[in-house]
């Protein structure tokens, strides 16, 4: 488990997923810049936000668009580092490894599934 990830609040996921929530101002300003690599199974949700880039990215990124109730609307896919990306619809992001989206698409997909 990645150290930065781990210290962030987070939720569990069908499948043993980890969802780290970076809730906090400092959070948030950190994100996943200047990491090497996150976990497969280990992804950061930043709430109530439309945009993210991808300066000071090491790796490239999935990311799942989440709307108010957390279904996802929409997947990028393979968001190489210097990159900016939106999503009008969107009222958080969830930043995983490129090529997982589909996986934590399909278990947040369950989430929801369940809480409605």
């Amino acid at each position: 488990m990645t150290p930065r990830l781990a210290a962030l609040p987070a939720r569990t996921l069908p499948g043993g997923l980890r969802l780290a929530v970076a809730g906090s101002f400092s959070a948030r300003l950190r994100g996943l810049a200047g990491l090497w690599a996150i976990g497969a199974d280990e992804g950061l949700e930043l709430p109530r936000c439309r945009s993210v880039h991808t300066i000071g990215m090491r790796f490239a990124l999935d990311l799942l668009w989440l709307d108010a109730t957390g279904a996802v609307v929409r997947v990028d896919r393979g968001v190489e580092p210097l990159r900016l990306r939106s999503c009008r619809g969107a009222r958080s992001v969830v930043e995983v490894a490129a090529g997982r989206g589909d996986v934590f698409a399909d278990a947040l997909g369950r989430v929801a599934t369940a809480a409605g």
